[in-house]
């Protein structure tokens, strides 16, 4: 079935003694806003999650396979789905044994009609590709896709501490190392941690593009049910206690929307119940929409053609 109306939504999630969302350019501490100190989770590990989730449940089986996933090759992904469409001659050959390297590179890029099918091959097959979008014109020519979900940066409801702990392996990695401390067998290392982070992040599904992918409705409800449960089998000493702590779903009976995004999410709220104290569990905050708590399974009348479910 396909989407006939647009759908924005709210995820809020938890971490308690862990990292969300480690920065590689600052020593793998808490991904911060510099100015205000209110921790962030990127979109990208986000979507890393659902990705995760669903080639979990679905064993990356056609049509839930994920184009984005650990040590992949995205040209072989590209190169099968030519070979799917049968056009083979368009490939070239390899680089290396090219004696015409303009020749092979305009062959791998494909003519229009044979990168739109290839394209629409990869949507058919992949869950991610159809669901977020990618850019599939390096190497073997596969077009563009713009996804029909979209989610923005989380932001934590407060400002964070990272916290930066020592910590001791009781081994060595090699006999050099053993030897430069006469047999102690030690290793020390660092691990930041957030003592406790409630983070909201905001999404959009757009019915005009999910037309053009092929993002069905099913689609739709197995990504609702990664934000729900992604964090349940996505354990590790890093990331401590995780949870998705409240999905909020606004629904429109239109394509273009029957309101703002931003007029709908202003609506749900989230308080601190003791401002005056540091956080350090999910109690520690009210979340309201329109001034009233929701209950999970709970719907509304969020704006005139427009409702609001809690989902988790």
């Amino acid at each position: 079935m396909t989407l006939t109306a647009r759908q924005d939504f709210v995820l809020l999630f938890d971490v308690k003694d862990g990292n969300p969302n480690g920065d590689p350019d600052a020593g793998n501490m808490p991904r911060l806003d510099a100015e205000t100190g209110h921790g962030l989770v990127t979109d990208v590990a986000l979507k890393r999650k659902v990705r995760n989730f669903v080639g979990l449940v679905k064993d990356c089986a056609p049509p839930y396979d994920i184009y984005i996933k650990e040590k992949g090759v995205l040209e072989r992904t590209h190169r099968a789905a030519y070979e799917a469409i049968g056009a083979t001659a368009e490939l070239g050959g390899d680089d290396k044994e090219a004696k015409d390297a303009k020749d092979v590179k305009k062959k791998r890029k494909g003519s229009a009609d044979s990168v739109e099918k290839a394209r629409a091959w990869i949507c058919r097959n992949f869950y991610d590709v159809r669901t977020f979008g990618a850019v599939m014109s390096t190497g073997v020519n596969c077009g563009q896709v713009r996804g029909p979900v979209q989610m923005t940066f989380a932001r934590s409801q407060d400002a964070i501490v990272a916290s930066e702990h020592s910590i001791t392996r009781m081994a060595v990695a090699t006999e050099k190392e053993s030897d430069s401390q006469d047999g102690d067998n030690r290793t020390m290392g660092r691990k930041h941690t957030v003592p406790y982070g409630l983070y909201r992040s905001h999404g959009f599904v757009s019915s005009f593009l999910a037309r053009q992918t092929g993002f069905s409705a099913d689609d739709l409800a197995l990504f609702y049910q990664a934000l729900e449960g992604m964090f349940e089998h996505d354990r590790s000493a890093s990331r401590g206690q995780m949870a998705t702590r409240g999905l909020y779903v606004f629904k429109h009976t239109s394509d273009l929307g029957n309101a703002h995004a931003h007029a709908l999410f202003d609506k749900l709220t989230v308080h601190s119940r003791s401002p005056d104290a540091p956080a350090r569990d999910f109690g520690a905050y009210e979340v309201l929409f329109d001034g009233a708590l929701m209950a999970v399974g709970e719907e509304r009348e969020a704006a005139p053609g427009v409702t609001v479910i809690r989902r988790g």
